[in-house]
């Protein structure tokens, strides 16, 4: 499997999750929470993600991650349990899962070079729209959810994970 297919994949799988991880919080939340709002604009954009990224998963044959199912409850269930913590915590989900996700994507453009021009302007477009996801989530209290540090660093390890496993499977 060359190196794109590998990325597309990957990142296929955590536009994925993190549709899953805003149902999970939206189903918990409701409409009327405090930033419910913010995390619905977040959910469509992370939508939009999962369709480009399909699009063309679909026109290069790469098969998705066989991970996706556990990925959908593992996604939904970690948003719902951040969400019944409290708004604060649901923020501190997206942000440690977007400074892991920062981090990926601009590992993967210094991967790509001028590789997969395709695929490193999609990469570069979601990166600058999953920091202002980070940004939204601190803005709104993230950083105030019940024993963040610890919440933030569990979280993150699970993203480093998902994405390592999802690479591979």
């Amino acid at each position: 499997m060359s190196k794109s297919s590998r990325m597309l994949r990957v990142d296929q799988a955590g536009e994925y999750g993190a549709t899953r991880i805003y149902a999970g919080q939206l189903a918990v939340m409701g409409d009327r929470a405090p930033h419910a709002a913010e995390i619905a604009t977040m959910a469509t954009q992370e939508a939009e993600h999962r369709a480009r990224f399909d699009a063309l998963i679909a026109s290069r044959g790469v098969r998705p991650t066989a991970l996706q199912p556990l990925w959908s409850a593992a996604g939904y269930a970690l948003g719902a349990a951040s969400a019944l913590i409290g708004p604060e915590a649901a923020m501190a989900c997206t942000a440690a899962i977007e400074t892991e996700i920062d981090r990926h994507y601009s590992d993967q453009l210094d991967q790509l070079g001028d590789e997969d021009p395709e695929l490193s302007a999609m990469i570069a477009e979601f990166r600058d729209d999953e920091r202002e996801h980070h940004a939204t989530a601190i803005a709104s209290g993230a950083e105030r959810a019940p024993a963040y540090p610890l919440l933030s660093g569990v979280i993150r390890l699970g993203c480093r994970m998902a994405i390592r496993l999802s690479e591979r499977i």
